[in-house]
């Protein structure tokens, strides 16, 4: 049986994909060549192109005539490059404003907002490390999450008065967030707290800002999370076991009662009739059913008692066994 095992990948291992091999940094305004799909900054790829028509990395030809036709603006590439590199954005954004501002003469109205520098992490949905996240925790409820129709509005009531809200470091782990909720509710160690979007548990390495990128989360609301308590895997498979255990005990009690039947004599077929005469009286095939006591019958009850030892009841100052 094979394990899935998660390993955290440095941003160093992925620097050659994100890093353009003309200038040395990572991509900004990346642009790709149509030809070998190979990419790099925007101004890089555009004045080497001035002097040469081949690419840079595998010396494929990019135009005859026209290199500049033959190049892209990757704009999937670049969101990558910023949600992977921290502040990168951020201090790109600044960067244009500054130049802007030092060089008034130049004409910047036919130019976007995110060229004049003028996006916020917001609008671009980039989350830093250090930003704080607003979420909402409530405990997940299988059965009510499946009602709907009438009950709606009344479930939207309770789960508003359930949530709570708490405001947190994008870089705090779900592992952190299941500690807080341990120790805030005093959950024993026997129990597991699971951390939820919608309907589907959360690895605990991840943190808020990956669940912000993972389920596309718009700042529209606090993050929407839940969670909720099970027994602990340790706690379900000793009990497991402990019900093996007794079912083997059972069927091994089972066994010996069989071949202590099978041993002896009453086992043993007779040759004479089964079939009692009419003077002899019949037998109860139960053996713990007394006789009747001041007319009173004291038979037990035929069913087991589930728990303990059997109760004896004193009848006239004697005891009869129940069981």
């Amino acid at each position: 049986m094979t394990m899935h095992r998660t390993t955290r990948i440095k941003i160093t291992e992925l620097n050659p994909h994100l890093m353009c091999v003309l200038c040395g940094g990572y991509f900004i305004d990346a642009t790709t060549i149509i030809e070998c799909l190979h990419s790099f900054c925007k101004m890089c790829i555009v004045r080497y192109l001035e002097t040469s028509k081949y690419c840079p990395i595998c010396d494929v030809p990019v135009h005859k005539t026209k290199p500049l036709l033959n190049i892209r603006s990757d704009k999937t590439l670049q969101d990558i490059v910023y949600k992977l590199v921290p502040g990168l954005f951020k201090n790109e954004m600044k960067r244009r404003r500054d130049f802007y501002a030092d060089h008034p003469s130049v004409d910047a109205t036919t130019r976007s907002n995110e060229d004049r520098g003028e996006v916020a992490d917001e609008d671009k949905r980039i989350i830093t490390d250090d930003e704080i996240i607003s979420l909402s925790i409530e405990f997940f409820d299988h059965n009510k999450a499946e009602q709907t129709g009438v009950a709606e509005d009344q479930l939207t009531k309770e789960q508003v008065n359930n949530k709570r809200y708490l405001q947190c470091p994008a870089a705090m782990t779900i592992m952190h967030l299941r500690k807080f909720l341990r120790s805030k509710m005093d959950i024993p160690s026997t129990y597991q707290v699971e951390v939820m979007y919608e309907d589907e548990p959360l690895k605990d390495y991840y943190t808020l800002m990956d669940i912000a990128y993972i389920y596309t989360w718009r700042r529209n609301g606090p993050l929407p999370l839940k969670y909720r308590v099970r027994p602990s895997c340790k706690k379900m498979k000793m009990s497991h076991l402990q019900q093996e255990g007794q079912n083997s005990t059972g069927r091994s009690a089972e066994s010996d009662s069989a071949s202590d039947k099978a041993c002896s004599p009453a086992a043993v077929p007779s040759t004479s009739s089964s079939l009692p005469s009419p003077g002899t009286p019949v037998q109860s095939p139960h053996p713990h059913i007394s006789k009747p006591v001041n007319g009173a019958s004291t038979s037990a009850p035929t069913r087991p008692f589930p728990f303990g030892k059997p109760r004896k009841a004193s009848l006239n100052g004697s005891s009869a066994s129940s069981g």
